[in-house]
């Protein structure tokens, strides 16, 4: 799954490199160049602008809307539409940077890149595979907050499925109302009465 995402979501874009998803960022890029890019290349566009959501659908460009105030409520959103893992695996996390892949290296191959603290107090570290980046990662005190973000994104997934259960549970009840029996979904898709 590739995305194009549109000046407006810089921080989502790092966040689907850091869950290991290919994701362009074009900050400068006029609607129409972003169009044909995602046409030309099969992307899928994302925006927080409405009329570059509606004006891609209508070019039958698969796009999708991005909502929410904070980032644990765009990556919901996304995650929900496109089925995304919410989880980081740093076997297939990419850049947040660049984009590229990042991978494991021996502790003392970054010894010069890092503080002296960081180095002291962390055993494992990434370097991202670009050699125009090369950008060295650890998980570092900011490690808690992505993954405070990532599991919150997954309780809104969950709290809105729950949510959808209950209201589908409520209408089959009431469309059995004045028969004498309701039902209720059951698993294997059978219907039992309570009653």
């Amino acid at each position: 799954m590739r995305f194009l995402l549109d000046g407006m979501l810089g921080k989502l874009t790092r966040w689907l490199r850091m869950i290991g998803y290919e994701a362009t960022y074009l900050n400068d890029s006029p609607d129409h160049d972003l169009l044909a890019l995602a046409k030309r290349e099969s992307f899928i566009l994302l925006t927080s602008d409405e009329e570059l959501y509606r004006n891609a659908i209508s070019k039958g460009i698969d796009s999708f809307l991005v909502q929410g105030r904070i980032e644990a409520e765009r990556l919901a959103g996304l995650a929900e539409r496109y089925h995304l893992n919410l989880n980081i695996d740093t076997a297939t996390s990419k850049c947040p940077m660049c984009g590229s892949s990042i991978r494991e290296v021996l502790k003392k191959d970054v010894e010069a890149s890092v503080p002296p603290t960081t180095f002291k107090v962390y055993q494992s570290f990434w370097v991202c595979t670009n050699p125009n980046c090369a950008k060295v990662y650890w998980q570092g005190s900011h490690w808690k907050r992505i993954e405070q973000t990532l599991e919150s994104a997954r309780e809104i997934i969950d709290s809105k499925r729950s949510a959808q259960t209950r209201t589908a549970i409520g209408r089959t009840s009431q469309s059995g109302r004045g028969k004498g029996t309701s039902t209720v979904s059951a698993p294997g898709n059978q219907e039992l009465p309570t009653n």
